[in-house]
């Protein structure tokens, strides 16, 4: 069996006697039911909520001030990280420790900074998603870059070819695995970081809603809305993943070592 296959199977056996043993835990009164509902039982919520459209609109916003950082973060990322790999020694020295500085900056303090000057609207929830995407973008995006063999640079630039020709033919291609693990990584950041600057302010949202079913003592509508981020979060990194592979059919030591300079 083809080990891909091998290991999808085998995740796949293991959540389903996950869920299984969650299951019966609830049923057989192992755990309070009150407390873990039944697996099945949260399905059926889940179900019943997006019918009642008690989520939906909840997870449209979310999904909307998500988008809005991480694709602000690819688009300030991706040029900051090349500026900072290809912008010299000099500019190096400058710019990593200030960026290392500002990546260990923990984004809820941050958002309690925000929120004196944005208050708790749009914005400051964008900024902290922003935040929090931008920088495994730069710093990925800048590794990819200074890690381009400078022998086939030498190589491209022997055949004549320009800036241009360098970066779409070498160097793109050779640090787009590097490149796309950063955008991948600030992809699963950007609904995760919302969902809790959501629950620290705000009016809608699922991390607003979870909250506020919480404090209402809605036990089986806050294990629906987990279930929901929970699969949110893997079907971003499936299509991230999706994405890549479009993207990026060939694989890069065979595309670099087979280039047509």
């Amino acid at each position: 069996m083809d080990a891909k296959k091998s290991d999808f199977i085998w995740r796949i056996g293991i959540l389903i006697i996950f869920l299984a043993l969650w299951e019966l835990a609830s049923r057989l009164s192992l755990v309070n039911p009150v407390f873990l509902p039944p697996f099945s039982a949260v399905l059926a919520n889940t179900f019943k909520m997006f019918a009642d459209d008690a989520i939906t609109y909840h997870l449209l916003f979310s999904l909307s001030r998500a988008a809005v950082g991480f694709a602000t973060a690819v688009a300030v990322g991706l040029p900051a990280g090349f500026f900072m790999a290809a912008g010299g020694r000099r500019m190096k020295l400058v710019l990593e420790p200030l960026a290392d500085v500002l990546a260990q900056i923990n984004p809820f303090i941050l958002l309690h900074l925000l929120v004196l000057f944005m208050g708790i609207g749009e914005p400051a929830k964008i900024t902290i998603v922003f935040w929090a995407c931008v920088w495994p973008i730069v710093f990925n995006t800048a590794a990819g870059v200074a890690a381009v063999d400078r022998l086939l640079l030498k190589a491209g630039r022997g055949f004549g070819s320009g800036r241009y020709e360098l970066f779409r033919k070498i160097i793109l291609p050779a640090a787009s695995p590097k490149i796309f693990s950063g955008v991948r990584i600030g992809a699963g950041y950007s609904v995760f970081m919302l969902i809790a600057a959501e629950m620290m302010g705000g009016r809608s949202g699922l991390g607003w809603l979870i909250l506020n079913d919480q404090v209402n003592y809605q036990i089986r509508n806050v294990f629906s809305i987990a279930l929901v981020i929970a699969i949110l979060g893997v079907v971003i990194d499936v299509a991230m993943e999706l994405v890549q592979k479009k993207l990026m059919p060939y694989d890069v030591h065979e595309y670099v070592n087979s280039s047509n300079i």
